[in-house]
This record gives structure tokens, C-alpha cells and sequence, in this order.
């Protein structure tokens, strides 16, 4: 299978903060969901695919192009939506759309001119009076009439309503039906990875926890809750993020280790948005243990 993105072992340090030996890849013809807590290090991961920031070490391919060295013909193939508007507010579209022609080779006014008018978009007003639906509409469009192969968005429904959600996510659908594109798609809604999503790649402060098939994430990790008292210490030392309240315990559980569960304790399937919630109880657990609050 040809990968359209390929990270390996990036790193990157700011003060306070750090990617660690980021590594995970996206097939051509899927679209992959990008998630983690804020701060977990999604946005510098993307700043840094489009060469806006300077990696300590590793290597980033898109197309089988180096990300540094083939920068330009990299982003002549490249669509990108992020979560506030980019063009400058006081061009109406019509100019929005004469500024950009000349940066693509296979810029298509036509396909433009039809997604402003199916997006209902007016060409003469300026864009900074748009609201943010309409901001997001406006970036997709340019997104999808250079005839871009792989579509990177971050966090781009942020603060969207649920209809202008589906819209661009019925976008991303119809866009992924061509086998050779694919799509890296940040987001902290994890409601939507789970309806478009092939592949889940979760971010935790700066390291990659979970990379691989929506399926494989799901299949992988369950809830349990019961009775403490039913855990042996070597299963206990298993769990993620354990919790333990006046009548029992809830943690997340791998699914090579339920094995060894005791069948009065209670399993159930982990939605994306639980799973991110226990790895974060079980980083503020191990901070409390080193702390000594434990």
C-alpha cells in the first residue's frame, strides 16, 4: 500500500515542550483522523509537514517528496483548511480567487466559481465579515480547486455548527472517493473521526500513543469497572487511567491483558473520546505518584 505521508522519528523542542520521535503514515485513498489532548503537539506536528517550522531531527515525506527540499512542488499538491482564515479579511472572493491562480499550475476558476456558488458563498462581500462556517467553506473551496491530492485540516470545526460539521465532512467523503488522495484531519471532536475516519493516529504530550485502523483502536482497548477488591495487583498495574470512587473503579484496559479479568467485572467498548479521557487520568495519575499524592 503507497503511502501519500510519511513521518519518521520527528522531533521537535520549544521551551516547555517537545515532540518525541513522531512516527506514523497515511495510505493514498484514506482519510486520517489527528487527535490528542490541546497542547498534545498536533499543531506543530502539521506546522511542521508544511515546513513552517524548523525539526530538530527526522524526516517528513509526502508524495515520496522530501518535505524541506521539495517544499514548493510539495505544496503546488496541497490543500489546507485550518481553523481561522488565512486570506487577507478586507478582499472580497473574486479577489481572494485573482491572488491565488497564479501560485497553481492546475488552478481550475471554474471548479472555484461552482463550489463558491454551491457553498452559497456571495463573491463581492469581504471575507472578514464571513462567519466562520462560511470562512471554512471559503478555504475548502480553494482547498479543492487545484486539484490538491492530500487535504490537510486542523481543527477546522472548531466552533462550527453541527450542519456546517456535516457539510464539510460529506466534503471529505466525497473527496477521499478518488483512491489517490487522502486527508490528515486534526481535530478535537472526536464524534466526527468516528464518522469519516480510516485510521486514528493519537498524539500524547508530544509522543505518538496510538497509531493504526479506526477498527484496530477500537477493537483494542475496552472499559472495565467492579469492585476493586476483585483486581489482583499485577492486573491493576495493567489498567489505564484508574479511577476508584466509594463503590468500585473504572480504568481502560488493552485488549491483550482482558484475559486476565474476573467475569463479575464488567468490559465494554471505548468510543475515541473515552480513550483520550482515561490517557489523561493515567498521565495525571503517574504525575501524582511522582508527587507522592499516591
Amino acid at each position: 500500500m503507497e503511502n501519500i505521508l510519511e513521518i519518521t522519528g520527528l522531533s521537535k523542542s520549544y521551551e516547555g515542550f517537545s515532540l518525541r520521535d513522531v512516527t506514523f503514515s497515511l495510505p493514498k485513498g484514506y482519510i486520517m483522523g489527528f487527535v490528542g489532548q490541546n497542547g498534545s503537539g498536533k499543531t506543530t506536528t502539521i506546522r511542521s509537514i508544511l515546513n513552517m517550522a524548523n525539526i530538530d531531527s527526522g524526516r517528513i515525506s509526502i508524495f515520496g517528496l522530501d518535505s524541506i527540499k521539495d517544499t514548493i512542488a510539495i505544496k503546488e499538491r496541497l490543500g489546507i483548511v485550518f481553523d481561522s482564515l488565512y486570506f487577507a479579511d478586507h478582499l472580497n472572493v473574486k479577489q481572494i480567487e485573482k491572488q491565488l491562480r497564479p501560485f497553481y499550475k492546475k488552478w481550475n476558476s471554474e471548479e472555484f466559481s461552482r463550489r463558491i456558488k454551491s457553498f452559497e458563498l456571495p463573491e463581492n462581500k469581504r471575507v472578514g465579515t464571513f462567519s466562520k462556517g462560511m470562512k471554512m467553506k471559503l478555504m475548502v473551496a480553494a482547498a479543492l480547486s487545484h486539484d490538491a491530492e492530500l487535504i490537510i485540516l486542523d481543527e477546522p470545526t472548531s466552533g462550527l455548527d453541527p450542519v456546517a460539521r456535516d457539510e464539510l465532512l460529506d466534503i471529505l467523503a466525497e473527496y477521499i472517493e478518488d483512491e489517490n488522495r487522502g486527508v490528515l484531519f486534526s481535530t478535537h471532536i472526536t464524534a466526527d473521526v468516528e464518522r469519516i475516519a480510516d485510521y486514528v493516529t493519537i498524539l500524547h504530550a508530544g509522543r505518538v500513543w496510538f497509531t493504526g485502523t479506526k477498527d484496530e483502536l477500537i477493537e483494542n482497548y475496552s472499559i472495565i469497572k467492579g469492585s476493586e477488591s476483585e483486581l489482583s495487583p499485577e492486573l491493576k498495574g495493567k489498567l489505564i487511567g484508574f479511577h476508584s470512587y466509594r463503590n468500585g473503579f473504572d480504568a481502560l484496559i488493552s485488549a491483550k491483558d482482558i484475559s486476565g479479568i474476573p467475569r463479575s467485572v464488567e468490559t465494554e467498548k471505548a468510543s475515541i473520546d473515552e480513550i483520550l479521557v482515561y490517557i489523561a487520568k493515567e498521565d495525571k495519575n503517574e504525575r501524582n505518584t511522582e508527587n507522592g499524592t499516591l
